[in-house]
């Protein structure tokens, strides 16, 4: 464990009226007083490249009553984004507004030639807006066009060389952007696009002129917060106020039906609502949909008006996502024993899997799961029809996308296509390629850092004693989110005593624990934890405000726990 340092002069710099304990855990995070402020008021401007050309297109399809078509990416932040578009589109008037969505095990990922053929059969749409998608799609851009679809491509996907002919491309990663955030989740730029929109049109007096209320944008923030924590962007201050409005409006149940739905089912209370439950029980549902059937399910539960349609739905999401999980443990054994039985370095530079019995729905997730056990790129890969799909995993020493166009341009005939992010990503490959690719991207990855493997340590904020462990300070941790990728919550260390210990829900340890050198006793609980026989334990732990039966209470939650061996 290392401990995160603090810097001094900052830490001098805040006002009066933050809480010491704050204040050390923000200069620990290098933020300066006025990132500190989470108003709407504080969102960053949408001068993206190319934004005039979309926005010409929207306002010309939605006076002539042409059909606009959404295609959206069968994750949580496709999910969330198709929804928002219908939604604003609807909002500013438009009449002929319907979605189609990529199914992973028929199309394949974005405006694929697959899914053009398919719109343009079924839909006959006069544009097409793809969201979360296309910055790759230059094959089914160019089929589009070559039908007379109009294509504004809105993605955040890193983009290639070669950009798709589409008729505006909104993405901050283009080269040339001048949108200062390049964090935002695709849903995220469909927001940005809509809101831009919505001024240009109010600008115009279209709305007066036509006697529609004037939009009000923020009724869509739930779901940009959802699809924002859902794909694990880096929490900026741009990022973070767009999900600190968002869950607000959740909170008071000014949001999407689906997302209540869920979260009735979950057993999770709205008004105390945190980040962390829209990504560890919202996302999850709606990506099971996408993972083993149709994201479709999960849209239509988000754009629910009636309270009884969006619990039928998610019902729905429930069972896919208890299938998931099914299917996710065994291919997490299989693929653990597969690793253990190669005769690899305790600490590899990468891992490639692939069995031909694996689902390919569920491959990104096993990928996480190893990745976190072993602490380098892994890639696991499924069958699918006469090729394999594989799902990437990185390290933050890793950009993977970056080294996947390496390999690319070192070994054009290895990878079929690709796309993703710093930390994530997907691709396709023949499978008479799979060693070849074990062998590339092992060696590209070790090459990439110097033949030295990066040490992993569990970053802390330090240790409290017990008078600053107390329910007081988990709420104001609470209120200082949300919490995430790149503005991670806050983690202590302590030496403790284990004063009581039990397993709960057959795998999670639930214990008392009392600090050393003082009697005070705390709550805690370490999920996926044995008991311990020892009961001195050095542990890495979170506060966190439990509520239960309509007390709250202090309880920490245990991210590790060891022997301490100073005793």
């Amino acid at each position: 464990m290392q401990n995160r340092s603090i810097d001094e002069t900052l830490l001098a710099s805040y006002s009066d009226d933050i809480p010491i304990f704050l204040k050390k855990i923000f200069a620990a995070r290098s933020l300066k007083e006025p990132d500190l402020s989470l108003n709407l008021s504080g969102l960053l401007k949408p001068n993206f490249s190319q934004l005039s050309a979309a926005l010409e297109l929207l306002e010309s399809a939605i006076k002539l009553d042409k059909r606009i078509l959404i295609v959206g990416d069968f994750d949580a932040d496709g999910a969330t984004a198709s929804a928002l578009a219908l939604k604003a589109l609807r909002l500013m008037g438009a009449k002929q507004v319907d979605f189609l969505v990529p199914n992973r095990f028929k199309h394949g990922y974005g405006l694929s030639v697959e899914i053009v053929t398919e719109a343009k059969r079924d839909k006959d749409p006069d544009l097409i807006i793809t969201v979360d998608n296309g910055i790759s799609s230059n094959e089914g851009t160019q089929l589009a066009r070559s039908f007379d679809i109009d294509v504004i491509i809105t993605d955040h996907h890193l983009p290639s060389a070669d950009l798709p002919v589409a008729n505006a491309i909104i993405n901050p990663n283009m080269a040339g952007c001048d949108f200062p955030s390049k964090n935002l989740a695709g849903v995220g730029v469909c927001f940005y696009l809509f809101s831009a929109l919505k001024t240009h049109l109010e600008k115009t007096g279209f709305f007066s002129e036509r006697n529609i209320p004037t939009p009000d944008l923020r009724e869509v923030l739930d779901l940009v917060a959802l699809g924002t924590v859902a794909d694990v962007v880096k929490l900026d201050r741009n990022n973070r106020i767009l999900i600190k409005e968002g869950i607000e409006r959740i909170r008071q149940k000014k949001c999407s039906k689906g997302i209540l739905a869920i979260l009735e089912l979950t057993k999770r209370p709205v008004e105390t609502l945190q980040a962390s439950d829209l990504g560890f029980s919202v996302a999850p549902r709606i990506n099971a949909a996408g993972r083993l059937s149709d994201i479709s399910q999960g849209i239509r539960c988000l754009l629910s008006e009636d309270m009884n349609d969006a619990r039928r739905y998610a019902t729905t999401l429930e069972n896919f996502n208890k299938k998931r999980r099914l299917e996710q443990e065994k291919m997490q054994l299989e693929a653990s024993a597969i690793v253990a039985k190669q005769t690899i370095d305790e600490k590899p530079f990468t891992i490639s899997l692939f069995d031909e019995n694996w689902h390919e729905g569920i491959v990104g997730i096993v990928a996480g799961k190893i990745k976190e056990d072993y602490q380098c790129p892994c890639a696991i890969f499924a069958k699918s029809g006469e090729l394999l799909k594989g799902s990437i995993r990185s390290i933050p020493e890793v950009h993977v996308k970056d080294l996947l166009d390496l390999m690319d341009r070192n070994n054009p005939e290895l990878i079929e296509k690709f796309g993703g992010h710093a930390m994530a990503a997907g691709l396709t490959i023949k499978p008479n390629n799979f060693e070849a690719f074990q062998l590339s991207f092992s060696e590209a990855v070790r090459k990439h850092l110097n033949g030295e493997r990066p040490s992993v340590e569990l970053m802390t904020d330090g240790a409290l004693d017990a008078g600053e462990m107390t329910l007081t300070n988990a709420r104001l941790l609470q209120s200082a989110g949300p919490w995430g990728q790149g503005f991670e919550e806050p983690v202590f260390v302590g030496d403790f005593e284990l004063v009581e210990q039990r397993i709960v829900g057959e795998k999670h340890l639930k214990c008392t624990l009392k600090l050393s050198g003082d009697n005070r006793i705390f709550e805690g609980i370490a999920f996926f934890q044995d008991k311990l026989k020892d009961n001195k334990v050095k542990v890495a732990y979170k506060l966190n405000v439990n509520h239960f039966r309509g007390v709250d209470s202090l309880q920490l939650m245990i991210e590790s726990i060891t022997y301490n061996s100073a005793t």
